[in-house]
């Protein structure tokens, strides 16, 4: 006699059909299909074709109550959202119809819609219509539907904004990269026409288009890399640069690597910050600079650095181009010769109580003062007064060793130009 236990299971053997382990899977969407083509999906989809219309304004005065940004467009910007929603919803329908077949892509419903459109809408916005679209559809599910059909729509209506969305992300993700790219190249641009002086409107434009707002001060930093930038290295350096200031460019010229940092904040800091993004070897920082033709000409200053850097072993890191100006000479840099005799030499020439014949004598005497005061005749105070005047007046500091040198070579090549 069966247990009841049997009688359960057999129970259970007749109301369940029996599953083929060797079946292949229902493939996503096969219920859906299947309710398109029965009499309750067909009246479903007579039902969504008819309330077309209901839907489109349904969801227009969604958007205009959910959606603050879509307020704030101009009216043509929202005649074309409008018109974007209605594509949406007529995709769907198309879709509905025969849901075996890939839906309608984002590209496919902003076809109707400017370009220009999708670059005031941001991937959150068109999220977002999606989003408030979808809801209108499944608010209207239970009136559009037949009766026995409103699950198969709100499933139809989620898997089509799923893949919508999809779609979407990869629209934006693709045109992110491709301006990037863009973005990259004009940035090149840029750096090239400043490292080489060229400054015209051209460059104040792509200047503009890349967000450069132009307020505050420019510094300009240059260094080499310890191996070749890669795009990703590359666009984590720029990131590092954002983050250092509020305006920032990047150019990479061989081995070398040159940065723009502007805005109100503390540059130098920014710098600072920058520091581990170089390679080994020096960092040259140029002179401050307010507007792009001095950010050219602190490039420049700053470039020439660079190379005139390793002459002066006990050099800081970053180094400031003017703190080079006598290295910078040596390698050839006119706009160095012409600072020193501009700063030291000509200040001195002009002064009175005998500086320069002063300075002149110390360091002849190997920057001994009793040695001087022989020369001049006069006591040591006088030349120890003396050489503070010629500090006053050219900002270097005959007494260190360093400024010393500085103003040694300044009065060099002063007098080379008097003799010429």
């Amino acid at each position: 006699m069966a247990t009841d236990r049997e009688h359960a299971a057999r129970a259970t053997d007749r109301r369940t059909p029996a599953v083929d382990p060797a079946a292949p899977a229902e493939p996503s969407g096969a219920r859906s299909v299947r309710a398109a083509g029965s009499p309750t999906g067909t009246e479903t989809l007579r039902r969504v074709r008819d309330g077309n219309g209901l839907l489109a304004a349904a969801a227009m005065r969604r958007l205009d109550e959910d959606l603050a940004w879509y307020r704030a467009l101009p009216a043509e910007d929202r005649s074309w959202v409008g018109l974007v929603a209605q594509a949406g919803i007529n995709a769907f329908v198309s879709w509905f119809s025969d849901p075996s077949t890939p839906p309608h892509g984002v590209g496919e419903i902003f076809a109707a819609a400017p370009p220009e459109l999708t670059r005031s809408i941001s991937l959150q916005h068109t999220l977002q219509l999606v989003r408030v679209v979808v809801d209108v559809v499944e608010t209207h599910s239970d009136q559009l539907a037949a009766p026995g059909g409103e699950r198969d729509l709100r499933e139809a209506v989620l898997r089509y904004s799923r893949e919508v969305a999809f779609s979407a992300a990869e629209v934006y993700a693709r045109d992110a990269e491709v301006r990037g790219a863009w973005d990259a190249r004009l940035e090149a641009l840029v750096v090239d026409a400043l490292v080489r002086g060229e400054v015209d409107d051209s460059v104040r434009s792509r200047v503009a288009a890349l967000g450069w707002s132009g307020r505050g001060s420019t510094l300009v930093m240059v260094g080499t890399t310890s191996t070749p930038l890669d795009d990703v290295r590359a666009a984590d350096l720029r990131r590092a640069t954002q983050r250092a200031a509020d305006d920032a460019l990047v150019g990479i010229l061989g081995d070398r690597l040159v940065v723009f940092l502007g805005g109100d904040g503390d540059l130098q800091a920014g710098a600072l910050s920058l520091l581990p993004r170089f390679g080994p070897g020096p960092v040259v920082i140029g002179p401050p600079a307010g507007h792009l033709a001095d950010a050219a000409r602190s490039a420049r200053a700053a470039l020439a650095g660079l190379v005139a850097a390793p002459a002066w072993a006990e050099a800081p890191r970053p180094v400031q181009a003017d703190d080079l100006l006598p290295e910078r000479v040596l390698v050839g840099d006119v706009t160095a010769r012409r600072a020193l005799v501009a700063q030291a030499y000509v200040p001195l020439a002009a002064s009175t109580g005998s500086l320069l014949e002063t300075l002149t004598a110390y360091l002849g005497a190997g920057r001994s003062l009793e040695a001087a005061a022989r020369v001049l005749y006069v006591h040591p105070n006088t030349v120890r007064y003396r050489l503070r005047r010629v500090a006053d007046v050219t900002g270097w500091d005959p007494l260190d060793p360093r400024e010393a040198y500085v103003l040694q070579t300044a009065l060099a090549i002063g007098r080379l130009g008097e003799d010429t």
